[in-house]
């Protein structure tokens, strides 16, 4: 008996061992283990791709609705994974109608689900439809979904057909790989294939809310705050949970009174979760009923729901925050005390029923102790915390899978280049990433080194410093004086930024909690190198506490900057008003003898020429004054206050050197200096 079972398994392993190895030679299923509902074009089909890849599953079909499809799962060869970094098993499915219908892609993800998901990629799949301009049609269908999965389509006749290109299945994997910029991404992330660096935190908030209790995340603009709240709730559908997502940001929302926003809420659990709970009217929510009501149906919302903890999502929260919403009754009025005071009592009156998580870029309504004389109601109750920027190895994550997936290899050290001079910032770090895809060689795979890193960086600061202001927003709007402190510190004029940081420890707490700024042993410095360039470029002449070297330095720079400029201006007004001829005898008669006679052989354009000429800066302004009519609707309409700057600006540039500049001075320069490079930078453009 044992014998005979030993002979049966020797059989069978044998038999298996013989199958994979014909598997691995030819990628090939045998065809009598193809099930009959393929089709004699399908079995061809797979014959041909076994060429190319390793047919390593023939699945079973697939319905969706009234349709039927096949699929079958294909193992890319070394080649694939070097060249688009696939090493898991892609799903190829079959689509055997034509024309080609968008319905036929919900079949991949009932074919991925089938199996364990560390086996197939997520990334890729691939199509084969009978319609033959299948190629187009799904171009079209994807082009605005920037989270879309790659799918490279095939059209059943072109597999049919005998195929003489060794290169067919590698170009058109090529041409849907690298067509499409995955870094320039705009939206939040609502699906998982491209959500990066984040689960831990999306799992600490689950956790939080799975113990009831609950949670406050802040962060900047482009943080990726949002992207977050999607991952809750994905996480939490996982497990069966129950998320409601509120936009504090809609009007429907913040322009309610806060009796009538608890019913918006209220409303918005039973649209999201189509629940059968009847609400009752608008009207009867009166101030004294509303928390009555509310407590009544959230009850009987939790009991629908099979006695399930409803987390309440609460985004853009600074809509209803006290002097920051846009409605006048949040703002001025106790409509946020209220609100918050009855969420807070029912919170803690019916554990299990709901928790909350308030989410936006400013933290006042949890760090203001009162408002409007009353206690605040969610001071010192939600733990404050704010998203935390990517490390090293989550950079590294994101941008190479992402840079692989579109032909681009970035060499080691651009990954710590990248998280340092970006601070960690996801946004940030995707787009300079995009400018680094448009400046590349077409010909992928291309490999990026530094230098195509630095070409980016300052294309990026040149040409997308609109990204940095987006992000700075909420210091510029809400928190003046940290962004005061940002344009100090960027001077690295530390001991005005630590006067600031010296008056209360909220200024750095923000700066240090938006990952802007980073302190160690008492040393201040930014963790965000580009929104440091960009900051220091707009305050170039603005720091306070310079020495003598630095006041020199910027007069001498200033002056020089602003002469040619003056001597273009110059050239230009009296060549239009008088003609070039004319206006070099002008000229020549405003120098006197002998100057005159040293530059008349010069054209009227080399008199400017400041390496040809006699001309100096003190004569500019006597030009400007003589023939005041030709400069005034530049320069005016005071014209002995320009020619005072004017003469100022010369008479510091010649002094600066040989005496000391008092602050007081300095200012004045600036002052004079700023007012006639306002007028000259409108007339240049």
């Amino acid at each position: 008996m044992l014998i005979n079972v030993i002979c049966v398994l020797n059989i069978y392993f044998i038999q298996v061992l013989l199958f994979h190895i014909c598997v691995k030679k030819c990628g090939l299923y045998a065809n009598a283990l193809i099930p009959e509902y393929y089709t004699n074009d399908e079995e061809l089909i797979i014959e041909r791709l076994g060429k190319e890849f390793y047919i390593t599953s023939i699945g079973k079909e697939l319905v969706v609705g009234k349709s039927v499809y096949r699929y079958i799962l294909v193992k890319p060869t070394d080649m694939y994974k070097e060249m688009f970094n696939l090493d898991r098993e892609i799903v190829l499915t079959f689509s055997p109608y034509v024309p080609f219908e968008p319905r036929s892609l919900d079949a991949i993800p009932l074919a991925i689900n089938r199996h364990q998901n560390l086996r197939i990629e997520r990334i890729c799949s691939v199509i084969v439809s009978k319609d033959d301009d299948v190629g187009y049609k799904l171009s079209e269908l994807l082009k605005n979904d920037q989270e879309a999965q790659i799918v490279v389509p095939f059209a059943y006749q072109e597999l049919i057909e005998k195929i003489d290109d060794s290169f067919f299945f590698r170009n058109r994997f090529k041409k849907h790989f690298f067509s499409r910029d995955l870094f320039a991404s705009e939206a939040p992330l609502k699906k998982d294939l491209y959500f990066f660096g984040r689960h831990d935190l999306v799992h600490s908030f689950v956790t939080r809310h799975r113990s009831n209790q609950v949670s406050g995340l802040f962060g900047l603009r482009k943080t990726g705050k949002t992207s977050v709240l999607f991952g809750i709730q994905r996480a939490l559908n996982k497990i069966n949970g129950v998320s409601v997502f509120i936009d504090c940001q809609n009007p429907a929302f913040h322009r309610c009174r806060w009796n009538k926003a608890l019913n918006y809420v209220l409303t918005e659990i039973k649209k999201q979760h189509k629940l059968s709970v009847r609400l009752q009217p608008e009207d009867n929510y009166s101030e004294a009923k509303a928390p009555i009501i509310f407590e009544d149906i959230i009850l009987k919302m939790s009991k629908e729901l099979g006695e399930k903890n409803i987390l309440l999502i609460f985004d853009e929260i600074e809509n209803i925050t006290p002097g920051v919403s846009p409605s006048e009754h949040w703002t001025t009025e106790l409509d946020f005390i209220f609100f918050w005071q009855t969420l807070r009592s029912l919170f803690q009156k019916l554990p299990k029923t709901f928790s909350y998580l308030i989410v936006g870029t400013n933290p006042l309504c949890v760090e203001t102790e009162s408002i409007h004389g009353k206690d605040n109601p969610i001071y010192g109750q939600i733990p404050l915390e704010y998203i935390p920027r990517f490390d090293v190895p989550q950079t590294r994550e994101m941008v190479r899978r992402l840079g692989k997936i579109m032909g681009m290899k970035f060499d080691e050290i651009l990954y710590g280049k990248l998280t340092e001079d970006f601070g960690g910032h996801p946004y940030l770090i995707r787009h300079v990433c995009s400018v680094i895809n448009k400046i590349s060689k077409n010909e992928r795979p291309v490999r990026i080194d530094k230098s195509v890193y630095e070409k980016a960086k300052k294309t990026f600061i040149r040409d997308y410093s609109h990204f940095m202001e987006m992000i700075l927003n909420v210091l510029h709007d809400h928190f003046n004086d940290e962004y005061e402190m940002l344009k100090y510190l960027s001077l690295d004029d530390i001991e005005t930024f630590k006067e600031f940081a010296d008056l209360s420890p909220l200024y750095t707490n923000h700066l240090i909690g938006y990952g802007i700024v980073e302190q160690n042993e008492g040393n201040y410095t930014f963790r965000i190198e580009t929104i440091r360039d960009f900051l220091s470029s707009k305050q170039k002449y603005k720091k306070l506490n310079q020495t003598q070297s630095e006041m020199w330095a910027e007069i001498s720079e200033r002056r020089n900057v602003l002469e040619p400029r003056l001597r273009s201006l110059c050239r230009m007004q009296l060549q239009a008003h008088f003609g070039s001829s004319i206006a070099h005898r002008k000229v020549l008669d405003l120098l006197g003898k002998p100057r005159k006679t040293k530059n008349n052989s010069l054209s009227f354009s080399e008199l400017f020429d400041g390496n040809k000429s006699k001309i100096l800066f003190s004569d500019l302004p006597k030009m400007i004054s003589k023939y005041w009519d030709c400069f005034k609707n530049i320069l005016g309409p005071d014209k002995n206050e320009i020619i005072g700057n004017l003469n100022k600006i010369n008479t510091m540039r010649k002094d600066a050197h040989a005496n000391n500049v008092s602050k007081e001075e300095m200012q004045i320069f600036r002052a004079y200096v700023g007012n006639v490079e306002k007028k000259v930078d409108q007339f240049f453009g």
